[in-house]
Protein backbone atom coordinates (compact mmCIF):
# COMPACT_ATOMS: atom_id res chain seq x y z
CA UNK A 1 0.00 0.00 0.00
CA UNK A 2 2.02 3.07 -1.50
CA UNK A 3 -0.01 5.64 -0.40
CA UNK A 4 -0.24 4.54 3.29
CA UNK A 5 3.86 4.40 3.56
CA UNK A 6 4.18 7.93 1.41
CA UNK A 7 2.07 9.41 4.01
CA UNK A 8 3.83 7.73 7.34
CA UNK A 9 7.03 9.42 5.29
CA UNK A 10 5.21 12.72 5.72
CA UNK A 11 4.01 12.77 8.63
CA UNK A 12 7.43 11.14 10.10
CA UNK A 13 9.29 14.28 8.06
CA UNK A 14 6.70 16.59 9.89
CA UNK A 15 7.96 15.25 13.12
CA UNK A 16 11.39 15.61 12.70
CA UNK A 17 10.96 19.78 10.88
CA UNK A 18 8.73 20.43 14.05
CA UNK A 19 11.87 19.14 16.26
CA UNK A 20 14.51 20.66 14.67
CA UNK A 21 12.36 23.79 14.38
CA UNK A 22 11.74 23.56 18.11
CA UNK A 23 16.12 23.77 18.39
CA UNK A 24 16.08 26.39 16.13
CA UNK A 25 18.14 24.30 13.60
CA UNK A 26 17.67 24.96 9.97
CA UNK A 27 18.83 22.20 7.58
CA UNK A 28 17.43 20.00 4.94
CA UNK A 29 16.11 16.68 5.93
CA UNK A 30 15.83 14.03 3.54
CA UNK A 31 13.97 10.18 4.14
CA UNK A 32 17.90 9.10 3.96
CA UNK A 33 19.29 11.46 5.64
CA UNK A 34 20.85 10.43 9.43
CA UNK A 35 18.83 12.09 12.00
CA UNK A 36 21.90 12.77 14.44
CA UNK A 37 23.50 14.31 11.11
CA UNK A 38 21.17 16.85 10.89
CA UNK A 39 21.11 18.03 14.71
CA UNK A 40 18.92 15.51 16.38
CA UNK A 41 20.51 14.56 20.23
CA UNK A 42 19.41 12.10 22.32
CA UNK A 43 16.56 13.84 24.00
CA UNK A 44 15.23 14.83 20.48
CA UNK A 45 14.94 10.72 19.63
CA UNK A 46 13.04 10.15 22.63
CA UNK A 47 10.73 13.92 22.29
CA UNK A 48 10.40 11.72 18.25
CA UNK A 49 9.49 8.15 19.65
CA UNK A 50 6.74 10.12 22.00
CA UNK A 51 5.55 12.09 18.51
CA UNK A 52 5.49 9.14 16.67
CA UNK A 53 3.45 7.40 19.25
CA UNK A 54 1.51 10.16 19.48
CA UNK A 55 0.92 11.00 15.34
CA UNK A 56 0.34 6.87 14.75
CA UNK A 57 -1.65 5.73 18.01
CA UNK A 58 0.11 3.28 18.57
CA UNK A 59 2.73 2.13 20.96
CA UNK A 60 6.09 1.38 19.73
CA UNK A 61 6.88 -2.16 21.27
CA UNK A 62 10.30 -2.07 23.03
CA UNK A 63 11.99 -4.85 20.82
CA UNK A 64 11.26 -2.06 17.78
CA UNK A 65 12.63 0.74 20.18
CA UNK A 66 16.82 0.06 18.10
CA UNK A 67 18.93 2.96 16.71
CA UNK A 68 18.40 1.29 13.84
CA UNK A 69 15.11 2.21 13.55
CA UNK A 70 15.60 5.60 14.57
CA UNK A 71 18.72 6.20 12.30
CA UNK A 72 16.33 8.15 9.58
CA UNK A 73 12.88 9.19 8.46
CA UNK A 74 13.10 6.19 6.24
CA UNK A 75 13.92 3.30 8.59
CA UNK A 76 11.02 5.00 11.18
CA UNK A 77 9.07 4.73 8.04
CA UNK A 78 9.49 0.97 7.55
CA UNK A 79 9.16 0.01 11.21
CA UNK A 80 5.92 1.74 11.46
CA UNK A 81 4.29 0.21 8.07
CA UNK A 82 5.47 -2.70 9.60
CA UNK A 83 3.65 -2.18 12.71
CA UNK A 84 0.44 -0.89 11.89
CA UNK A 85 -0.01 -2.97 8.08
CA UNK A 86 2.43 -5.74 8.66
CA UNK A 87 0.38 -7.86 5.81
CA UNK A 88 2.08 -5.41 3.48
CA UNK A 89 5.03 -5.40 4.93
Amino acid sequence: MKSFSADVQLRVLALVKTILDQNAIAVEVRPESHLVDVGLTSMDMVNLMLGVEAEFDFTIPQSEITPENFQSVESLQLMIVNQLQPEHA
